[in-house]
């Protein structure tokens, strides 16, 4: 199985709406939630695929039950799994709304912080982590830190993953990527924002060199509707799409993560690699819902997306 890692999961909360307006009410058109955060997005597209998936990290409260709710609708058919291993906390998971503007395809999205994690549900979390650890073929270490945990959990978390042998992806920002790249895990998978602020430079291939240097076995950045360029041991990428796409950009990058994975255990090359992944982050942004792709669309830009050597 492959383990996701959501440490902040959320519950997701898509409103569209026929034109977004500043300091004006709307009328919501369509609503929908599901479970969210980007370890559980990049779950439901592996089972999608798949891949039997388990996912942990933390849920509490109201809003917790609710997500693990939408968690086991979620799991497909066919066979692969969607397990539910999340850790219960006392504190209470956040939401996350993303407002679509019907008129031009934005979002806008709003993010709480997530709930306090005491010292003992860290505890809890890390020694169901080195359980679940044993049986997982790949794991991917996804999204923001909730309040309480520590600054260093994903180095940690690469660290113990390196050390029972199983690939690891890394999708985080900030002060938790720049340490826990520093861990060396398997894949990094930043949006070029994310990559800025770690390297300082805003050129792509120049901040994904850099980023490899401190530590990344490899490196696939997320270029929103350019695609993604990745620079690995094997080579240097850039795979783009056949074209620009219209719609909600939400946990595209999550489903690149997925694509990137899963291509991984399927022994599929570099190149291979991207093409799933960014066919997979088009379907994405088409997609009615956060947080998943639309079959029809990924079938038809898989054959057409471009890789190039970067």
């Amino acid at each position: 199985m492959i383990l996701t890692v959501t440490l902040n999961a959320a519950l997701d909360l898509t409103y569209r709406v026929p034109r977004l307006q500043p300091h004006a009410s709307h009328h919501v058109t369509a609503a929908a939630e599901r479970a969210g955060g980007k370890g559980v997005n990049v779950a439901r597209v592996l089972a999608a695929l798949g891949h039997a998936t388990v996912v942990t990290g933390f849920a509490g409260g109201t809003t917790g039950e609710t997500l693990r709710r939408h968690l086991a609708e979620d799991a497909p058919g066919g066979g692969a799994e969607l397990v539910d291993a999340l850790v219960p906390i006392l504190g209470t998971t956040r939401r996350t709304v993303a407002v679509v503007d019907a008129s031009t395809g934005d979002t806008t999205q709003l993010n709480e912080a997530g709930p306090d994690v005491t010292a003992e549900e860290w505890a809890a979390f890390t020694d169901t982590y080195a359980r679940l650890l044993r049986g997982a073929r790949a794991v991917a270490l996804c999204g923001s830190l909730p309040p309480g945990v520590p600054v260093g959990a994903y180095a940690h978390l690469v660290r113990q993953a390196r050390a029972a042998r199983v690939p690891v992806l890394l999708d985080t920002s900030g002060e938790p990527l720049r340490r826990g790249i520093a861990a060396r895990p398997d894949l990094v998978t930043p949006n070029t924002a994310e990559l800025a602020a770690l390297t300082g430079s805003t050129e792509p291939l120049r901040a994904a060199l850099d980023a490899r240097r401190r530590g990344a076995h490899a490196i696939a950045t997320t270029l929103g509707p350019e695609g993604v360029l990745a620079v690995t041991p094997d080579g240097r990428w850039r795979a783009t799409p056949p074209r620009r796409l219209a719609g909600n950009p939400t946990g595209a990058g999550d489903s690149a993560a997925a694509g990137l994975l899963s291509a991984l255990l399927e022994g599929l090359s570099w190149p291979e690699r991207l093409t799933r992944a960014v066919a997979l982050a088009a379907a994405t942004v088409k997609a009615p819902t956060a947080g998943e792709f639309d079959p029809a669309t990924y079938e038809d830009v898989l054959p057409h997306v471009k890789v190039t050597a970067a």
